[in-house]
């Protein structure tokens, strides 16, 4: 296992944050939120630290926190702010544990644009990560994770496999099968995520991920 993880996703709301807790648990790893966008909802670094038990694990404080719930790119420029990526990646190199796993997260999908020339998937590459991929269950869900899958087959980004998240898929196999990335797991739907259930699910995907 890498000790550099990029979480992305098919799309938006698919379960990142959920997925890099219960990684991010089972790993003992150090997580990293580098852009939050949509501060008025809280960030995902907050959530990570209400979630993850183990007390090996550090987050690290974001490079950029803007407000708008928007694209890194268009919050950024209703705020003003010029978006740094290499600071995003020397910070990353600042934060990452010598001897342990550390846990990027992103906003959305591969092609969510950081800057007006930079896109999620130029910054993964910049920071030398390699991927796990959140699919969720939804009308077109197959599309948009075939899609994320041929984009990263074309960059050479190495990918660790896919999670997948929420509703039990009926496509799971198919998918798996048609991208050729190995299935890791999946987390399942709950009306209630604690710190119990993130740890229960960390021991059901420690196998797959060590």
């Amino acid at each position: 296992m890498t000790n550099r993880i990029f979480i992305t996703g098919i799309g938006t709301g698919v379960g990142k944050t959920i997925t890099s807790a219960v990684i991010t648990e089972s790993l003992q790893a150090d997580y990293w939120k580098p852009v939050q966008t949509g501060l008025t909802e809280g960030t995902d670094t907050h959530t990570i630290q209400t979630l993850v038990s183990n007390p090996v694990t550090k987050c690290h404080k974001e490079a950029y926190c803007l407000r708008e719930p928007a694209s890194p790119h268009l919050a950024a420029r209703l705020e003003g702010v010029n978006i740094n990526v290499k600071r995003i990646t020397e910070l990353a190199d600042t934060y990452q544990p010598a001897s342990r796993p550390f846990i990027i997260e992103g906003a959305g999908g591969l092609m969510v644009p950081i800057t007006e020339t930079i896109f999620t998937i130029d910054l993964i590459q910049q920071l030398k990560a390699s991927v796990i991929v959140v699919a969720g269950n939804y009308l077109g869900s197959i599309n948009h994770s075939l899609l994320t899958a041929k984009v990263l087959q074309q960059s050479g980004i190495p990918v660790l496999g896919w999670i997948f998240s929420g509703d039990t898929h009926s496509n799971e196999d198919e998918v798996v099968a048609w991208s050729g990335f190995p299935k890791l797991g999946r987390i399942p739907q709950t009306s209630h995520i604690d710190k119990a259930f993130v740890k229960e699910q960390a021991e059901k995907l420690s196998l797959q991920l060590k």
